[in-house]
């Protein structure tokens, strides 16, 4: 669990798909005038993601550091993090995505969570809780639908809206994309 001592500067912003969450965590990154490290979760399966990632690339600002983090999202936020400097997690949702469906993981087999994603969880917990960077989480928010009827779809959803409810409690500012147009939940 994430530390109720919130870090000096946490904002975590979510939102559903092409809300426009990606696009104004960049604007905060841009806007906090520090050296910026755009941390990449996103694995590349398919020709049309490629193209979304593409998209991503080319707004980015070239001077950022990016960094394409595996599994091991705690180890990328630490090995960035410093003081005077500004940590564009982008995203939770893919990085998770990859933690559950690794190709040593078959999803139909998968009812609870893995203990590797649980200690993965616990890491990044405790990584956003030391960190003196300023930080940017982006996620989405899967959880405004109907209950899947599937086992994985569900447990997908109740673990990332987990995951999504410990980021925004140890955060200093949360905010919530819609139509491109922010909502400020906290702070």
């Amino acid at each position: 669990m994430i530390s109720s001592d919130p870090p000096r500067d946490l904002t975590f912003v979510l939102g559903g798909a092409r809300s426009g969450k990606s696009a104004y965590a960049e604007r905060i990154a841009t806007e906090s005038a520090m050296p910026v490290t755009y941390i990449a979760t996103a694995r590349v399966g398919d020709p049309e993601f490629a193209e979304c990632v593409r998209l991503h690339r080319e707004r980015r600002p070239t001077h950022w550091s990016l960094v394409e983090a595996s599994s091991d999202l705690a180890s990328a936020l630490r090995d960035a993090d410093r003081a005077g400097h500004c940590v564009l997690i982008d995203c939770l949702t893919l990085w998770f995505t990859t933690l559950l469906f690794s190709d040593n993981t078959a999803s139909d087999d998968l009812a609870v969570l893995p203990d590797a994603a649980r200690e993965a969880f616990a890491a990044f917990d405790a990584a956003l809780a030391q960190a003196r960077s300023k930080i940017i989480v982006v996620s989405n928010e899967i959880g405004l639908g109907v209950v899947p009827l599937g086992s994985v779809t569900r447990l997908y959803v109740n673990e990332l809206g987990r995951l999504n409810q410990r980021v925004a409690a140890a955060s200093t500012r949360a905010i919530f994309m819609a139509a491109g147009l922010p909502l400020a939940l906290k702070g």
